[in-house]
C-alpha cells in the first residue's frame, strides 16, 4: 500500500511540472507575439552610394528576415518589438541578393543572448515542444469544442485575479507605487463588481489596464544579471535570475496558502493550463508553421522582451 501511495504522489507531481512547463510556453508565446494576424510596418529603402563612388543604385530591394532566410512577409523578428510580421511594401517585389551586414547594434543584441548551454537546451526545448504537441494540443483541441471562448475568457479572468499578490508586491519592491495601487484597484473593482474576477470591468469600464511585474523583473531592477539562458524537462525558457523569481513568486501565491491541499491545487492548476492552451490554440498553430528555426526565435523573442520589460 505504501509503495502504490508514493507511486500515486510522484505521478501526480510529474504532471504537474509537466502541465505548468508546456502551458506557461504557449503564455510566454501569446505575450511575444502580434494579436492580429498581420502588422504593417514601412521599410525606408537603402540610401544611395554618394555619386562620386561611381556606383549605380541597384534595383529597390525587398526586405528579407536575417535570421530564418524568409522573405518578408513571414515571421521575423524585431529586438524592440517583440515577434512581429513584415509585409513588404516594395512595388517592385525583388529580394536581396545577400543579406545586410549586421552593424554594432546587432552585435551588441548579438552578445546579449548568453546561452552557454545551447546544446543541452535545445534537446530540452525539443522534448517540451513534443510533450506539448502530443499530449496538451489535442487535450486543448478537445476542450475547445466543450467550452465556448467566453467562459474560457472568465475562467482565465479568475484565475489571474487570484494572483494579484505578487504583481502588487513586485510593482512596490520596484518603486512602481502607482503600479502596485493599480493592481489593488483591479484586484478589488474585479473581485467585486467583477464577481470573483470572472469579468474586468476595471478595464473594460474604468480603463485601468494591467501593470504586470514579477520578481525575476525586480532582479533585473535591481541590477542581477540575466545569467545563462536554460531550459529545463517540463518547464518554460527562462534565465537563471527568472528561474528564481519564479520560485520567490511562487512563495507569494495565495492559493498556495488558501488551498493547502494537493489535490485541489493540482486540479485548478490543470484546468488553468489547459484553459490558457484552448485560448491560444489558434496564435500557437500560426506560430507554429510560420518559424523554421524555432528554438533561435523563442530564445530571442524571450530575452528581448525581458530586457524591454525591465526597462519599462
Amino acid at each position: 500500500m505504501r509503495r502504490h501511495a508514493i507511486t500515486a504522489v510522484l505521478g501526480c507531481a510529474v504532471m504537474t511540472l509537466f502541465f505548468t512547463g508546456c502551458g506557461t510556453m504557449s503564455g510566454m508565446l501569446r505575450a511575444e507575439m502580434p494579436t492580429a494576424p498581420m502588422q504593417q510596418a514601412s521599410v525606408e529603402p537603402p540610401a544611395p552610394p554618394p555619386v562620386d563612388a561611381g556606383i549605380e543604385p541597384g534595383p529597390s530591394e525587398t526586405p528579407v528576415d536575417v535570421q530564418a532566410g524568409h522573405p518578408a512577409g513571414t515571421v521575423s523578428l524585431s529586438a524592440a518589438d517583440g515577434w512581429r510580421l513584415l509585409a513588404s511594401d516594395d512595388e517592385s517585389g525583388s529580394a536581396l541578393a545577400q543579406a545586410p551586414k549586421p552593424n554594432s547594434s546587432d552585435l551588441d543584441e548579438v552578445d546579449q543572448e548568453y546561452d552557454p548551454w545551447e546544446p543541452f537546451n535545445e534537446r530540452m526545448f525539443t522534448f517540451n515542444r513534443n510533450l506539448d504537441r502530443y499530449v496538451l494540443k489535442p487535450v486543448a483541441r478537445a476542450y475547445n469544442y466543450v467550452m465556448p471562448e467566453p467562459f474560457q475568457i472568465m475562467i482565465s479572468n479568475g484565475f489571474e485575479n487570484l494572483n494579484f499578490v505578487p504583481r502588487v508586491v513586485n510593482n512596490a519592491l520596484q518603486g512602481k507605487w502607482s503600479g502596485a495601487g493599480i493592481e489593488l484597484s483591479r484586484f478589488l473593482i474585479n473581485s467585486t463588481a467583477g464577481i470573483g474576477g470572472l469579468w474586468d470591468p476595471a478595464k473594460d469600464y474604468w480603463g485601468i489596464q494591467k501593470h504586470k511585474e514579477d520578481f525575476g523583473q525586480t532582479l533585473g531592477v535591481w541590477g542581477s544579471g540575466p545569467g545563462p539562458y536554460l531550459i529545463l524537462p517540463l518547464m518554460e525558457p527562462m534565465t537563471v535570475r527568472d528561474g528564481i523569481g519564479k520560485g520567490v513568486d511562487g512563495f507569494m501565491d495565495p492559493l498556495s496558502y488558501v488551498l493547502p491541499f494537493f489535490w485541489v491545487r493540482l486540479g485548478m492548476k490543470v484546468g488553468d493550463v489547459v484553459n490558457d492552451r484552448a485560448l491560444n490554440y489558434d496564435l500557437f498553430q500560426g506560430f507554429e508553421e510560420s518559424v523554421i528555426d524555432m528554438y533561435s526565435a523563442v530564445r530571442h523573442g524571450y530575452l528581448q522582451r525581458r530586457e524591454k520589460l525591465i526597462r519599462e
